[in-house]
């Protein structure tokens, strides 16, 4: 038996339904434990206010810790760069595809025309950073809650549109409400965007955890993630900083796009860089370096200031 720790939102427990369907048809057995996270309970107020370590897993990694479920199914773009110790990802699935893209129930919507006033709904820092720098004549609104409850304020009129992950939005039925689709070379997606993570205790039986990555893990995933979370480690940083990074595998070969943005938008600073798909954390560690080098160190200072006002 596979015990499967899981947040009670409709689109978290599609991606536990998912994983779970997949271990039962390699023919383990499954129970899943739904609770609601710090980050589902306190919807008033900013994930960066909040705190960006944790917020969605925290209660989830108690459960691992005791021994109470054997893995937790999360959004990989949830899980913060650095695991607390005593914990591993040991398996990451097949990934959805990455883009960001507006969600609305008026199709008449052009985001580029700057003479017609447009409210966009978000709780990201990145995708806000990016509404700043491209379209800065857009209004922007923090939306938290689930799909279902952003669309609900969106009909009721809090704001024009929505701006969310495809992935999500495929997954919760909601794909014929897009009217646009951002190119992921312009809104670099956040690092694990359309992808789920299998996290575990450290302690969990060797046994087991090789008959979850033999299910689970998709080996193209894995090789972009562990790019990408490197990256995103060496920043320190989380979901709370308007940080991006996208890796895409081609042969031996990994192409990694990953930056920094200002929380005003003002500034982007953005890199592409290859390296060996064996080794893609130590291409993430290089990439990380030179943003911070190159006045993303500055600039994560100034976010942290801002942040902490």
């Amino acid at each position: 038996m596979i015990t499967i720790g899981s947040r009670k939102s409709k689109l978290a427990m599609w991606q536990t339904e998912t994983v779970a369907g997949y271990l039962n048809d390699a023919g383990l057995q499954t129970q899943i434990s739904s609770m609601d996270t710090i980050g589902d309970k306190v919807l008033d107020t900013s994930i960066a206010k909040i705190g960006s370590k944790g917020v969605f897993t925290v209660e989830l990694e108690e459960q691992l810790a005791g021994g109470i479920t054997d893995i937790a199914v999360h959004s990989a773009k949830d899980m913060q760069s650095q695991l607390p110790e005593g914990f591993s990802l040991i398996a990451f699935t097949e990934r959805e595809k990455v883009n960001d893209v507006l969600l609305s129930t008026d199709s008449s919507i052009d985001i580029a025309d700057s003479t017609r006033p447009l409210v966009i709904g978000t709780s990201s820092v990145r995708r806000r950073a990016f509404l700043r720098h491209y379209y800065p004549h857009v209004s922007i609104v923090e939306m938290r809650g689930n799909l279902q409850t952003r669309i609900e304020k969106m009909k009721r009129g809090d704001c024009d549109a929505l701006l969310l992950a495809y992935a999500g939005v495929k997954r919760m039925g909601y794909a014929d409400m897009i009217i646009v689709e951002f190119d992921e070379g312009q809104f670099v997606p956040p690092v694990g965007q359309g992808c789920i993570a299998i996290e575990s205790a450290t302690s969990l039986a060797p046994e087991k955890i090789r008959e979850i990555r033999a299910c689970l893990n998709n080996p193209v995933s894995e090789t972009c993630l562990l790019a990408e979370r490197a990256f995103l480690k060496k920043l320190e940083g989380g979901c709370s900083i308007p940080a991006f990074g996208h890796a895409i595998l081609d042969g031996d070969e990994i192409t990694l796009t990953a930056g920094l943005a200002s929380l005003d938008g003002s500034r982007i600073l953005r890199t592409t860089e290859k390296g060996p798909a064996q080794d893609p954390e130590a291409l993430g560690k290089m990439v990380g370096e030179y943003i911070l080098k190159n006045g993303g160190r500055e600039m994560l200072a100034e976010i942290r200031r801002l942040q902490a006002e």
